[in-house]
């Protein structure tokens, strides 16, 4: 299993069309049929010290294996995403994790 965790800090978060535009381009990747699992969010409201609730949108997507995970960093909605929405965030933090 390979899990690709992906955090967006939207430039103008208070941008009401903006958080709309990345929102919309966050769920056309979930039409990328590599992923057996697949959630797009935002910060819960949960308010413990350990929490980051810092970022505007959260991509989490669960993949069989690395290779399907690579598939899906090069397929065409994956690169239309990034042309069409990399305006829209100010930092991106990855976070890629596989079984133990």
């Amino acid at each position: 299993m390979f899990i690709h965790h992906v955090f967006f800090w939207l430039k103008n978060s208070d941008n009401a069309l903006e958080r709309e535009q990345l929102s919309a381009g966050l769920q056309s990747l979930l039409s990328i049929k590599l992923h057996i699992a697949a959630h797009v969010g935002v910060p819960a409201g949960t308010s413990r010290g350990v929490i980051d609730t810092s970022y505007d949108f959260s991509l989490l997507l669960t993949f069989e294996s690395a290779e399907d995970e690579e598939a899906y960093q090069v397929h065409p909605t994956h690169d239309a995403f990034r042309e069409n929405c990399h305006h829209l965030w100010s930092k991106v933090i990855v976070y890629d994790s596989v079984d133990v």
